[in-house]
């Protein structure tokens, strides 16, 4: 059962801001460059308080609290003073083809996994230890975490659907439109809570954020321990109806970089048929059409080949793992057949490939987009699969609204 709440969002004032010129990626996604770009080009780009820099004065963290009390001191920032939701609409094109995502923005009541929210792929631990400074120095949650939930109701998706003057837009690197709106009729806003009273949440994009959130509240229990219902036992959370098919799962190829030959290494186990392909053929098409148990390959040689699985069943792993394409790549391939080695992770094929030409690696795995299906039963089972097991598509932009814990203190 999910338990969302309104809540008083800290939001853009559209007076004095530009939503271009403000809102910035997943910091995750984002690199060394392109967070020098979003400091340029403005000063209340929200990159200063997500994923800031040190200064030789002071920490990052701090520093993301200065700027949060002083842009809301300024009027840059504005909290609504009543609790509401949040409608979140992306338009947005992929390979030609217009696609709308649309979806609530919630606080929602935190939960152990698997009672009620259930994570589907593993996590490291070093983004975890900064996502959790930042909280505890804006004492909020600064960006949003990506979910995904089933309702043939679709009762959420209707009142978005219907939603038509934005509070504020932004344009994302790639020229997709962002638009917020407000939800504040309390006829609506029992609609979604009950709606949800019944529904299983899906992490798509977040779970560090989510297991941040679950140990934040553990030590701020720790130090207000007789709060009532206090802000911190709810998250900010992004949740689309999986019905609407608004998002795309896109697959995260992996580059490899080893010292061992990797052609000579797939062949002599025998475990994969080998087909090499015409130059002409999309590599992508051919594993889609080829289906389940099917990896492409770009090496060194400059040739495509498609490694057909047809080893034994992964009887280590559990049923609803053994056969997913990722995890066949990540225990029969990568961990067994190159134990000396580098992994890095490529959404783009033509950049991978372009490495492997430029022997900045020795070869780009290609694997097919990970089905919303196997997420759903890979985490009702209580698993989790690979680490960048899916990429989900349009990715949400930091800044559209933050939920501020200070209130109730």
């Amino acid at each position: 059962m999910a338990i969302l709440k309104p809540f008083k969002g800290i939001v853009y004032n559209p007076e004095k801001v530009c939503g271009h010129d403000v809102m910035c990626p997943p910091y995750d996604i984002i690199s060394d460059e392109l967070r020098e770009s979003l400091y340029n080009k403005s000063p209340y780009n929200i990159i200063r308080i997500d994923y800031g820099k040190n200064s030789p004065q002071i920490n990052k963290y701090e520093l993301a609290r200065q700027y949060l009390d002083e842009w809301l001191q300024e009027g840059i920032f504005i909290q609504d003073e009543d609790p509401c939701f949040y409608g979140y609409e992306i338009k947005y094109s992929y390979k030609n083809k217009s696609k709308i995502l649309r979806g609530i923005i919630a606080t929602v009541r935190l939960e152990e996994f698997g009672k009620g929210v259930y994570p589907h792929e593993q996590t490291y631990s070093k983004p975890k230890t900064d996502r959790l400074n930042l909280m505890k120095a804006c004492m909020a949650n600064t960006s949003l975490i990506f979910s995904i939930y089933r309702s043939k109701e679709r009762i959420t998706s209707q009142i978005l659907e219907s939603l038509n003057e934005p509070y504020i837009q932004a344009k994302d690197l790639d020229g997709n439109i962002h638009s917020l709106y407000k939800i504040k009729d309390p006829a609506e806003i029992k609609k979604i809570i009950t709606e949800f009273e019944d529904k299983a949440i899906f992490i798509a994009d977040g779970h560090h954020r989510y297991e941040v959130a679950l140990e934040f509240r553990k030590q701020m229990n720790e130090v207000y321990p007789d709060l009532e219902d206090p802000p911190w036992n709810y998250v900010l959370m992004f949740l689309t109806n999986i019905e609407d098919e608004g998002y795309l799962i896109l697959p995260t190829h992996r580059l490899l970089s080893t010292s061992f030959p990797v052609k000579e290494q797939l062949e002599k186990q025998s475990l994969f048929q080998i087909f090499e392909l015409d130059q002409n053929d999309d590599i992508q098409e051919a594993i889609e059409k080829r289906g389940n148990k099917n990896i492409g390959v770009y090496l060194k040689d400059n040739k495509f080949y498609i490694l057909q699985y047809r080893g034994p069943s992964l009887t280590h792993l559990p049923e609803e793992l053994r056969d997913l394409d990722v995890t066949i790549l990540e225990e029969v391939i990568l961990k067994n057949m190159f134990p000396q080695k580098e992994i890095c992770y490529e959404i783009d094929i033509e950049k991978g490939i372009k490495m492997v030409k430029e022997c900045k690696c020795d070869a780009i795995f290609i694997l097919r987009a990970t089905g919303v299906d196997d997420i759903e039963r890979v985490a009702l089972a209580g698993l989790r699969m690979p680490p960048k097991s899916t990429y989900f598509y349009p990715k949400l932009l930091t800044g559209m609204v933050i939920n501020s814990f200070r209130e109730k203190i």
